[in-house]
């Protein structure tokens, strides 16, 4: 690829992140997307290009005549909700490294607390089967019908084969809690939490417990992208992709893979990680921050292993040592991810790490060059890893 045909992220923006937005789901993509293009001083005339998640409730068309755009050649959908969330960007560096597009704006946008809640369980009824509903009728029987309790079977897995505790699990929601104390822009900014309070908390699904998981959330959240070329005539500096994968591992079945080997393992996030270091020549040391996915705490540890942070059963350590912390092995989640910023899907992760590398953070890494995103563990998934000049 041509360097100057390499895809940077020149804009980012997002809507407030509430329990009851009180808009419609178009008009929280159509102002997070305005607000990217703005911070990237780009009009919306230059947009040619559009990719969201294939459960956005937005189509493509409603989303481009409401922002005037005048003429589309790229527009596509990445599967499975939050393992797609870094492989949008990564459709958008392939149409710009081609040709099919030269402005890509990728968006994320849901009434997911005050709408269509996620954490709820999901009732099949009559009607035609396709392969989801067949997939779904091998587990749904036996109780596993929230993204809790397909979890669970991963997290306990993970507790008895490695030693590890609740404690371990614990302590991830506590760190990602203090960085949300300091970030303005997080719901849970003025809501401390403690181990204690963790432990309390009440069981959801065993082993995990409500600060285990994620919130649900309103809001949206849009980045802007360009080639190298044309970024540098734009207001910010430029925010290369630097290597993007996608993963999806043998017997994948949603959340609930129980047929694997090893459950307590994250094998898409480990095929997308190899890809990762290949692509770039780097390795996890070289990372400044990193935004991993966290729809469960217990999530991040697996994907810290995974992606060859520290062996596998070593990431309760890890974190004991402060890992996650800024000055520890590798500040994780520092806008407090969506344990207690927001839940986005990933995207707040992707705008997190862009405002890292700009030097712009709330919970700002000293001299942050090198930054990782991943999407959601034990599901269809993808990452990429950021950079800057």
């Amino acid at each position: 690829m041509a360097k100057g045909t390499r895809a940077a992220i020149v804009g980012i923006g997002a809507t407030e992140f509430s329990k009851n937005s009180g808009r419609s789901e178009l008009r929280l993509a159509l102002e997070a997307v305005t607000a990217a293009l703005a911070d990237a001083s780009v009009s919306p005339r230059d947009v040619d290009g559009l990719v969201t998640f294939a459960i956005d409730n937005n189509e493509v068309q409603a989303v481009g005549r409401n922002l005037g755009l005048e003429e589309l050649t790229f527009f596509a959908l990445t599967a499975n909700g939050g393992g797609g969330g870094p492989g949008t960007v990564a459709l958008a560096a392939m149409a710009l490294a081609t040709g099919k597009a030269t402005t890509v704006v990728c968006y994320r946008a849901m009434n997911e607390r005050s709408q269509l809640r996620f954490g709820r369980p999901t009732a099949y009824e009559g009607g035609p089967a396709n392969s989801h509903t067949v997939d779904r009728s091998w587990t749904a029987p036996f109780g596993l019908t929230t993204p809790a309790s397909y979890m669970a079977q991963s997290a306990q897995r993970y507790l008895h084969q490695y030693g590890a505790s609740s404690e371990d699990f614990g302590r991830v929601a506590v760190v990602q809690r203090k960085y949300a104390n300091s970030n303005a822009n997080a719901f849970f900014r003025d809501v401390p939490l403690t181990l204690t309070d963790h432990q309390t908390s009440r069981m959801i699904s065993d082993p995990l417990r409500l600060f285990d998981c994620c919130q649900e959330s309103d809001g949206a959240v849009a980045v802007v992208l360009t080639t190298s070329d044309r970024a540098k005539n734009l207001a910010h500096p430029a925010v290369h992709v630097v290597a993007s994968a996608m993963g999806l591992g043998p017997q994948q079945h949603g959340m609930a893979s129980v047929y694997r080997d090893n459950i307590a393992d994250a094998p898409e996030t480990r095929i997308v990680g190899r890809q990762l270091w290949a692509q770039s020549g780097l390795q996890p040391t070289d990372m400044d921050v990193a935004n991993i996915y966290d729809h469960f705490s217990c999530a991040v540890l697996m994907q810290l292993e995974a992606l060859g942070f520290c062996g596998l059963g070593e990431a309760p350590q890890l974190i004991r040592d402060g890992g996650l912390e800024i000055g520890g092995l590798i500040p994780t989640n520092t806008n407090g991810g969506q344990l207690s910023e927001a839940y986005m899907h990933g995207f707040n992760g992707i705008t997190e790490a862009v405002r890292q590398l700009r030097g712009t953070a709330a919970n700002q890494v000293p001299n942050a060059r090198l930054a990782l995103v991943t999407g959601g563990s034990h599901v269809p998934t993808s990452g990429m890893v950021l950079g800057c000049d």
